[in-house]
């Protein structure tokens, strides 16, 4: 999937007959992404991986499609994991996810395009409904999803409601996913975006599934965030 050609009309936030359009990749950040894709290839080879998967989340035989979930500024390596830990069993599983709709999200869909994911564009604050829909709508295609429940604004590590949402609509399951690594590098934002230097080990945790009834009320959907935000906290651990 090549990304039109931007113009700079393309890239102002608009709307088309109330739907708003996500803003596009420019040149610029086009070559930013491939370059990104490079750099984090070669860092992500010299990585010491280790799995905890108690529940076999990740086991070769499983099939099922997942909507995995993880914490904004553990990014850096998300689409690594997915190439190491289900492509590398089932070539032909696919993923979409999450992203936001903004200038920045452009550049991160267009990295993911690089990783052979597919981005659905939007966020609770701009263009969240029409992305529920793309999500479900990738869902019954037979993806895997990947949200980060706590972007793209924050606050840090606190999860929202698309991830209970999106579970209800699709009745896929929700797996917490986190890792760690003990030599990174932390930006100064809102997330504390991490990004892994090479050679270091990372510790790769996977959290017990969670099934969100179709039938559920708010509060019980209220319950179930608490629970998932707890989950991925607890398997995170530097909150």
């Amino acid at each position: 999937m090549t990304p039109a050609r931007p113009s700079s009309v393309e890239n102002r936030p608009r709307k088309v007959s109330g739907v708003i359009v996500p803003h596009r990749a420019r040149w610029h950040q086009r070559l930013l992404a491939a370059l990104i894709y490079a750099v984090a290839r070669v860092v992500s080879a010299t990585l010491r991986y280790e799995l905890h998967d108690p529940a076999g989340c990740f086991d070769a035989h499983s099939q099922n499609r997942k909507i995995f979930v993880f914490w904004h500024n553990r990014l850096a390596l998300v689409s690594t994991l997915w190439r190491r830990l289900v492509l590398h069993h089932a070539p032909e599983r696919k993923i979409a996810g999450l992203i936001s709709a903004s200038k920045d999200g452009g550049l991160l869909a267009a990295i993911f395009h690089y990783f052979g994911i597919e981005p659905a564009r939007g966020s609770s604050s701009r263009r969240g409904p029409q992305a529920l829909r793309e999500m479900v709508s990738k869902a019954e295609a037979g993806y895997d999803l990947a949200i980060t429940p706590d972007g793209p604004r924050g606050p840090c590590y606190h999860i929202q409601e698309g991830a209970i949402s999106l579970a209800q609509l699709t009745g896929l399951v929700i797996v917490p996913v986190s890792y760690h690594t003990p030599w990174k590098f932390c930006l100064k934002s809102w997330d504390r975006f991490q990004i892994p230097l090479p050679f270091s080990r990372c510790r790769i945790v996977v959290g017990q599934p969670l099934l969100v009834p179709r039938d559920i009320d708010e509060a019980g959907r209220e319950n179930l965030r608490r629970e998932l935000e707890q989950e991925l906290r607890r398997l995170t651990g530097d909150d």
